[in-house]
């Protein structure tokens, strides 16, 4: 009996033996899988949640204008970050909300400032950036800061920080050019990064349109977290690279002799060089602080503008349109001569109006001029010269002279936003309005009226072609730009966007005619004119709004000086009494700096 229990045991025995080796064996080939076969991926799967990539925004590139002064900067921004992880005791995995805004508080008594977040935003934060120090104030005053450093001792969970902040040392000087920043969308950040430094975006402007070139490339650092996800160490880290940098060809002494022009007044002024479209001014008004958009402007800011009744975003040097009134007629002048349905010449009687059929084409003021040449007529600017020269020549040679000086199309500037304006002609009422052209609509083209659109810019590029002698160059903006990573800065060449065939003596009876507005003591722009230097201009009042209401666009374009002209330059108010009475004051005040200027050969 016992022998038998014996064997039976040992049976047993061997089983649970051999079943304890196979389990070993299949224990062993486990864990060999897990630590040969599969260890890589295991290996990589630790570094991926222990490992978080943290970007740093380069600093953008800097714009200058043509003489090296900085337009838009980088400064210096002041901030206190607190390292939420520290608040962490032994044991603990996560950081309340509560818990972290305790110690904000703490702070901002000790500092005696506001936070710059909010109880939400640090929430977000916890969740969703705790690998980076919260940065809870921003734009920090040295005095709170010198608080801080007097109690670090006892919050060693605080610190100083900077960051570099778009700065605009001009402050609204040139803001519809230069533009504005902001933070970049969520959807723009680069793919893969745990965490980022808000990267700055242009918004507007040049800041918009050159934003690839002055953004620059970002550095980073990859960080050593802990299971909760809060930074443990720094392991590696990549320097940031500043953006490329800009030189304009605006004039800053240029640019400021127009925005004084138009303090209180709304309206814009374009600065050509006639020699090669060099943009030297582009003032519009009124203009905005581009440093209250930088990092982010504040919302009561924000509705203030967007109430302001006049726009003071909208870029009205390229962006506003205006029917030319009377600057229009050197263009139809030329037209006219170019056509060959009329000499040079040409003369007409001015009876103070012109009989259309029943409809009477009043001159301005109804005053009745006599018998004029082309060259009278522009000086003292007569309408009904003008409609007659208009009827005479029809208006097909006036659209097409409008169209090749750039009219009714965007000139090409390097900004977003610009109107194309409307040169109206036949085929263009068929397909508006679904009407044949009548005579009517002849006359007011002639005199710059009707459903013809333009901006400033236009104007002052056309002027410029006038002043050169039939050369359209595209407004040059750009002088050089030097690219990311890049030590030598590239020119870039003028555009001549084509040659115009006028002939001289057409030309040049235009011009003197427009040297006669300015010149001439009965010239409407007489009040423009400045001592010891021949200007060449003309004038030009628009009316607006509903029939007889009385208001007017002042308008005036020039030229100077008359021999060598060195500027071009297109003038706009969004109120005037006139072109004359209201602009001609305020363009020799412009003209009188600009010519005291030093002199500067074209590039």
């Amino acid at each position: 009996m016992s022998a038998h229990l014996n064997e039976r045991d040992l049976a047993r025995l061997r089983l649970i033996g051999l079943g304890m080796l196979l389990g070993l064996g299949l224990l062993a080939l486990l864990l060999w899988r897990i630590q040969v076969g599969r260890g890589e991926r295991y290996e990589i799967s630790l570094e991926q949640q222990s490992i978080r990539r943290v970007q740093i925004p380069g600093p953008r590139g800097l714009i200058f204008d043509r003489q090296g002064r900085c337009l838009a900067d980088n400064r210096p921004d002041y901030c206190i970050a607190l390292y939420l992880e520290e608040l962490r005791q032994p044991g603990q995995l996560r950081i309340t909300t509560a818990e972290a805004w305790q110690l904000v508080e703490r702070v901002a008594a000790v500092i005696e400032l506001a936070p710059s977040v909010t109880y939400a935003q640090v929430e977000h934060h916890l969740y969703n950036r705790k690998a980076l120090p919260l940065i809870a104030w921003r734009h920090v005053p040295a005095a709170a800061c010198a608080r801080l450093a007097e109690a670090s001792l006892w919050l060693p969970l605080a610190e100083i920080l900077v960051e570099a902040e778009r700065f605009y040392p001009q402050a609204a000087s040139a803001s519809h050019l230069l533009g504005y920043v902001g933070a970049a969308a969520k959807d723009t950040e680069a793919d893969g990064l745990h965490s980022y430094w808000p990267e700055m975006v242009g918004r507007s402007g040049l800041e918009k349109r050159y934003d690839d070139l002055l953004r620059g490339e970002p550095g980073g650092r990859l960080v050593r977290v802990d299971v909760s996800g809060f930074k443990h160490d720094q392991i590696a880290f990549r320097e940031p690279v500043a953006g490329g940098d800009l030189v304009l060809a605006i004039d800053q002494d240029v640019q400021r002799q127009a925005e004084a022009i138009l303090v209180d007044k709304p309206g814009a002024v374009v600065v050509l060089d006639p020699r090669n479209g060099d943009v030297l001014a582009l003032a519009s008004s009124p203009a905005f602080d581009p440093n209250e958009f930088s990092p982010a402007i504040q919302s009561a800011t924000w509705a203030r503008t967007l109430a302001d009744p006049h726009k003071p975003l909208l870029n009205r040097a390229l962006s506003g349109l205006y029917a030319p009134g009377s600057v229009f007629k050197p263009l139809v002048a030329l037209a006219a001569l170019e056509s060959g349905q009329v000499t040079p010449e040409i003369a007409y009687t001015c009876q103070g109006y012109h009989a259309l059929g029943a409809q009477r084409f009043a001159c301005f003021g109804g005053e009745a001029h006599g018998r004029l040449n082309l060259r009278q007529a522009l000086q003292i600017s007569c309408n009904t010269f003008f409609y007659k020269l208009g009827l005479q020549c029809g208006i097909d040679p006036i659209y097409h002279l409008a169209l090749a000086v750039g009219l009714g199309q965007k000139t090409g500037i390097d900004l977003d936003y610009e109107a194309a304006g409307v040169v109206p002609g036949k085929g263009w009422k068929r397909i508006r309005r679904g009407e044949a052209w009548r005579d009517g609509d002849t006359c007011n083209i002639a005199i710059g009226q009707g459903d013809l659109l333009v901006t400033p810019l236009q104007m002052a590029v056309a002027t410029a072609a006038i002043a050169n002698g039939g050369r359209l160059y595209q407004p040059r903006l750009i002088l050089r730009q030097r690219p990311v990573h890049a030590s030598a800065y590239q020119d870039i060449a003028p555009v001549l966007v084509r040659e115009l065939p006028w002939k001289p003596a057409h030309l040049a009876l235009v011009k003197a005619g427009m040297r006669d507005v300015i010149q001439s003591p009965s010239g409407t722009g007489h009040l423009a004119r400045v001592p010891e230097t021949e200007m060449a201009g003309k004038t030009g009042t628009a009316e607006y709004g509903r029939k007889g209401s009385g208001r007017s666009r002042g308008w005036m374009v020039l030229f100077a000086p008359y021999q060598e002209p060195r500027y071009a330059v297109a003038m706009v108010l969004d109120e005037a009494l006139s072109g004359g009475a209201t602009v001609g004051p305020l363009m020799r005040q412009l003209m009188s700096a600009l010519l005291n200027l030093p002199r500067e050969d074209s590039q």
